[in-house]
């Protein structure tokens, strides 16, 4: 029972961060939406919108991380748990650590790269803002659906497609198939 709840909190606590960021980011869109925007500026919402749709919700997020993350919470519940992985089990989710050394710095400079466009955008004035974050809520929110729906499955025993990209010594363990 206690790792189910790990588990769930690793795969909850990053459904949580992400929802956090559509709702934070939603009434900049919805301002930008509301607006006068240009036919220029509607072009390059839809245009932006179909390519976020794309590039960060079908490629970023239902290709690679949520399989992904929805593999490591499910490693939780078999494989090696510390303390560290407990507390900070959504963060193991994302591969910010217990992961292999190149997934943990594909993920850690990823996220570095995001939040200086978050400062960037931040600063920016509407629509132009909102425009951008209309395309980011798209991509977020097909990433959460995305990670919803790889979750019901291994829930209804489909494991993950992804390799949970852990550290060599345990990875060799996780291969092994037992005797």
């Amino acid at each position: 029972m206690a790792r189910k709840l790990i588990a769930a909190w690793g795969l909850l606590g990053v459904i949580a961060l992400l929802s956090q960021a559509i709702l934070r980011l939603t009434p900049f869109a919805v301002e930008a939406v509301r607006s006068d925007l240009s036919t220029g500026q509607w072009i390059g919402l839809v245009v932006w919108v179909a390519f976020m749709a794309h590039a960060e919700g079908y490629r970023g997020f239902h290709s690679k991380l949520s399989p992904r993350v929805v593999s490591r919470a499910a490693y939780l519940l078999t494989g090696k748990l510390t303390p560290w992985r407990v507390i900070f089990a959504p963060f193991f989710c994302t591969r910010l650590f217990g992961a292999s050394s190149r997934g943990m710095w594909t993920s850690r400079i990823l996220l570095s790269g995001i939040f200086c466009l978050i400062v960037i955008v931040r600063n920016l004035e509407q629509p132009l803002r909102g425009i951008i974050d209309c395309g980011v809520v798209v991509g977020l929110g097909i990433g959460l659906a995305s990670m919803i729906y790889y979750a019901i499955r291994a829930l209804g025993g489909r494991p993950s497609p992804a390799d949970p990209d852990l550290p060599p010594d345990e990875a060799a363990v996780v291969a092994t198939p037992p005797e």
